[in-house]
């Protein structure tokens, strides 16, 4: 038994049924051991999802030595995504911890801390870092804050307007949605291409920052 191993079989668990299924008894009873012994590594629910974000922060791959920042930002970025990607409830649960916490745990801030480390060995002053911390937001992490949520697994708003009204009331939205591919396995929509639309906004946004870089 180690802290190691509890958080480890957690994250498991949680890639199997969700964090919202996950307890300390299920941890246990994957351990072979009585729960109380869990405690010994995790005080609580709120360490062990602490815990948890740190190991997947951990499988995020280091910077890439010997390219630009624009390259470094990006191929991290895409790496903390296809982490993400490996455990879909981690979004969420990133989310719930930063809010909670005053500040990120150590890991979490030492992986912010070597982002910033990149845009300042790239040139940037601590102004325009700060700035593009901002607008990277939580895409450093490998997810974005989408506007609406319309994946498909979704059921029906009972509420919802017959599609005839909502087309002459919301004409642009209409025709926006009828426009757009649909990609059924989307995170981000039933109308979205997630892959393209998080590296469309992530090349737009690295694209300005490089702009400003070079701007007086």
């Amino acid at each position: 038994m180690s802290r190691g191993r509890v958080l480890d079989t957690a994250v498991a668990l949680a890639d199997e049924g969700g964090v919202d299924a996950l307890s300390m008894r299920k941890i246990a009873q994957a351990l072979g051991v009585v729960p109380m012994a869990l405690y010994k590594h995790v005080a609580n629910k709120s360490e062990l999802l602490d815990g948890m974000i740190d190991v997947l922060v951990g499988e995020i791959d280091p910077p890439v030595a010997g390219v630009g920042w624009k390259v470094a930002i990006r191929g991290r970025v895409l790496s903390a995504r296809r982490m993400l990607l490996r455990h879909p409830w981690a979004p969420g649960v990133i989310e719930s911890r930063i809010k909670a916490r005053t500040t990120p745990t150590p890991v979490v801030m030492e992986y912010l801390d070597s982002m910033i480390g990149i845009f300042r060995a790239g040139g940037f002053s601590l102004d325009l870092t700060h700035h593009a911390m901002h607008v990277m937001g939580s895409r450093l992490l490998g997810f974005s804050q989408e506007l609406f949520e319309d994946s498909s697994g979704r059921e029906p708003d009972p509420d919802a307007l017959p599609p005839e009204e909502m087309a002459a009331r919301y004409p642009h939205i209409t025709a926006l949605a009828m426009a757009v591919a649909h990609d059924r396995d989307s995170i981000v929509g039933s109308g979205c291409d997630d892959q393209f639309e998080f590296e469309f906004a992530l090349d737009l946004t690295l694209d300005g920052l490089e702009r400003l870089l070079g701007a007086p």
